[in-house]
């Protein structure tokens, strides 16, 4: 089993910025494909962004591009998203997400933090 752990969410002027972390226990950190999603209220959970094993590969959904980063440390078992120029759009719950193959379907899920963006 994998447990995740987000933090780092809290409330932000729009144009401002945060970063998210999760931390993940119970598994090789480094042999989970990782993932990041929300779910603002009233709509369903969409993909933010996705980061391969070693790091160097990411994936990005077109709302955020350019402006989040997606990053890990492997040694630290942690993954984090850097979110710059926030907008009032982004105001959601913000999930880290781990699995064990590319292909699959995401298995491992964290509790989620709230990100609120004031305008």
């Amino acid at each position: 089993q994998v447990q995740l752990v987000e933090s780092g969410g809290g409330l932000v002027q729009a144009g401002g910025s945060l970063r998210l972390s999760c931390a993940a226990s119970g598994r090789t950190f480094s042999n989970l494909y990782m993932g990041w999603f929300r779910q603002a209220p009233g709509k369903e959970r969409e993909f933010v962004g996705s980061i391969s094993r070693s790091g160097d590969n990411m994936n990005y959904a077109d709302s955020v591009k350019g402006r989040f980063t997606i990053s890990r440390d492997n040694a630290k078992n942690m993954m984090y998203l850097q979110m710059n120029s926030l907008k009032p759009e982004d105001t959601a719950v913000y999930y880290c997400a781990g699995k064990v193959l590319s292909s699959a379907q995401y298995l491992y899920w964290g509790q989620g933090t709230q990100v609120t963006v004031s305008s």
